[in-house]
């Protein structure tokens, strides 16, 4: 009927966390008079400058680039060195035209013999690349920073770890080569690397992604901080884009920004054997330097959090759980429109029937595991041991295309309605929304109303057309006629018949 142990993103213990791939910038009227000020004066003066030390830096770093091998590493000869110190100048030079005038350092940084790895939390913005700048410390980024002008060639000054991040072998070759490059004793560079996969709005850590930690070497955790009245520097997932943060940010007075870098971390023998252990240990223990709150979110869930549209999915859902162990098991990387076609007509010749896990594996053509186990958990809503095949494939398509919430709705009805009227019963549709929603009930009662007050008699089934069509017509049918624990608030719902013909007031935030 229902996922049932999804882990909702929370504090620890705590109450429930915003979305961390969300930033939203709300201006006073004083505040909006001064940006308009500063538009018009300093802010071109800054842009120049900033562009300007830039370009300046280019010629040193296109020159030290020349001849040098991805794999060795060439004589620090003197002249190596001066162009070292050159970029550090005119790259803090640049920093303070930006108006990052002082930037406050505490803790001391190790030698790379001692932690040749060096992970940065939280990530949330490009002005991150402050402390790499300052350190001239090798990165890991993606294969497209090689491409942008100039600072493309900045970035391949650094010796960075390419990764391509939709191919499975580039991120291979990235993490042999992390290996690398952390044994070799001091060598190297020490690598700066940022575990969490992508930006944030600093509300909290998101689970670190393995790379750094596989070496099972010590490293040295580096905490961000932007202690800004106003937070312009943000750029996440969804929220002002790359030129309005740097516009907004070059339109303040001051920007002020804290590294710290915490003690040496060393990893026990277990931790080294369990890169997923040693991650998730250091994620705490920077969240406690921060005093940030650990949420169960991931880079991988980006595109589920973010989902859009009628029936989108709330950073709440059970969803975001099931997403992670259909990943771990390939069944998401492996399942096109095609293939859930073929598993809805397989679901639908089931009629109903449930499923234990051994029949599930089979049905999957995979080996009983703790991971497929959990899965199986996910839809075994009394306990008993055996699921409904129907919500998985609902919930598989459901991760798969979140954005196509109307095409999992379809293939769903496919699923449940009854080949003589095409209808499903108000149970099961239910059903198809709680697993499509990830959530433990939904309450149609409502919906049923508003269904009743457009000439849709409640006669206890629906047809897909039916409710496509209401669908199309209320755009926020989620906040409006659906009542689920952890639902968004809800805004005006037309008054059905019957109801006395009392005004509903949306309900402030």
């Amino acid at each position: 009927m229902k996922l049932t142990a999804g882990r909702p993103s929370r504090l620890n213990g705590g109450s429930e966390l915003r979305n961390p791939f969300v930033h939203e910038l709300r201006f006073t009227l004083t505040e909006k008079i001064k940006i308009g000020l500063m538009t018009v004066t300093v802010f071109p003066v800054r842009l120049l400058l900033v562009a300007f030390f830039m370009l300046l830096a280019w010629p040193f770093a296109f020159t030290a680039s020349l001849g040098r091998s991805d794999y060795t590493l060439e004589p620090q000869s003197w002249w190596r060195r001066l162009v070292d110190l050159s970029l550090r100048v005119i790259m803090r030079v640049m920093w303070f035209c930006g108006g990052f005038h002082w930037i406050k350092v505490k803790g001391e940084r190790a030698i790379p013999s001692e932690a040749p790895i060096l992970t940065l939390a939280p990530h949330s913005s490009y002005f991150d690349a402050i402390p790499v700048t300052m350190t001239m410390c090798s990165i890991v980024t993606k294969l497209e920073s090689k491409s942008i002008p100039v600072w493309g060639t900045l970035i391949n000054y650094i010796r960075p770890v390419f990764v391509f991040r939709s191919d499975q072998e580039s991120r291979r070759k990235t993490v042999e080569e992390i290996k690398r490059r952390a044994h070799s004793g001091g060598e190297w560079p020490q690598i700066m690397i940022f575990p969490e996969g992508t930006c944030t709005n600093r509300s909290g850590l998101i689970i670190y992604k393995p790379g750094a930690f596989i070496p099972a070497l010590p490293v040295q955790p580096v905490v961000l901080r932007y202690p800004n009245k106003l937070d312009t520097v943000t750029w996440t997932w969804r929220g002002p884009a790359a030129f309005k943060i740097l516009w907004l940010t070059l339109c303040q007075l001051h920007n002020s920004m804290e590294i710290e870098y915490l003690p040496i971390y060393t990893p026990s023998e277990e931790e080294k054997s369990s890169p997923a252990l040693f991650a998730n240990n250091v994620r705490q223990l920077m969240a406690r330097a921060l005093q940030l709150p650990l949420t169960d979110l991931s880079f991988d869930d980006c595109q589920l959090s973010l989902s859009q549209g009628p029936l989108h999915i709330t950073s709440n859902s059970s969803l975001l759980e099931f997403n992670r162990l259909v990943c771990r098991l390939g069944l998401r990387a492996g399942t096109t429109d095609t293939v859930l076609e073929q598993q809805a007509s397989r679901a639908r010749k089931l009629c109903g029937d449930r499923l234990g896990l051994e029949d599930f594996a089979q049905y999957l053509n995979l080996p009983v595991t703790d991971i497929l186990t959990q899965v199986h958990s996910l839809f075994d809503q009394h306990g008993e041991g055996q699921i409904d095949i129907r919500q998985y494939v609902i919930a598989l398509s459901t991760v798969r295309r979140p954005s196509k919430s109307m095409e999992t709705l379809k293939l769903a009805f496919k699923m449940y309605e009854s080949e003589e009227s095409r209808n499903v019963l108000v149970e099961d549709l239910a059903n198809i929304l709680e697993t499509m929603l990830g959530v433990e009930e939904v309450e149609l009662s409502r919906l049923f109303l508003a269904l009743d007050s457009v000439g849709i008699p409640d006669t206890g089934k629906i047809t897909y057309d039916e409710l496509h069509h209401f669908i199309k017509q209320h755009p926020d049918f989620t906040q409006q006629y659906l009542d689920f624990p952890g639902a968004p608030r809800r805004s005006c719902v037309p008054p059905a018949n019957g109801w006395n013909g009392q005004t509903h007031k949306n309900k402030d935030d």
